[in-house]
């Protein structure tokens, strides 16, 4: 369904409720909108920490512990 139908329909369907359902709707779109910002919010932050070259200095440290470290192997 294309993105112009739904908004059709929904709001033929708010037209055709109460004051106070139609509130309800309104608040439940409020609620979505905001987790979708956060979600896009942190999206963008995720991406912007991965492509940082803030901690590329890890990259080139050498490895302290290898596997033969291991006094006890945990096969979780």
């Amino acid at each position: 369904m294309k993105r112009q139908a739904i908004i059709d329909r929904t709001i033929k369907a708010i037209n055709q409720l109460p004051e106070e359902k139609a509130e309800e709707i309104c608040a439940f779109a409020d609620l979505v909108s905001k987790r979708f910002e956060e979600y896009q919010l942190n999206q963008g932050i995720q991406k912007m920490a991965a492509e940082s070259k803030a901690f590329s200095f890890l990259n080139d440290e050498e490895d302290l512990y290898s596997i033969a470290d291991l006094k006890e192997v945990y096969n979780g």
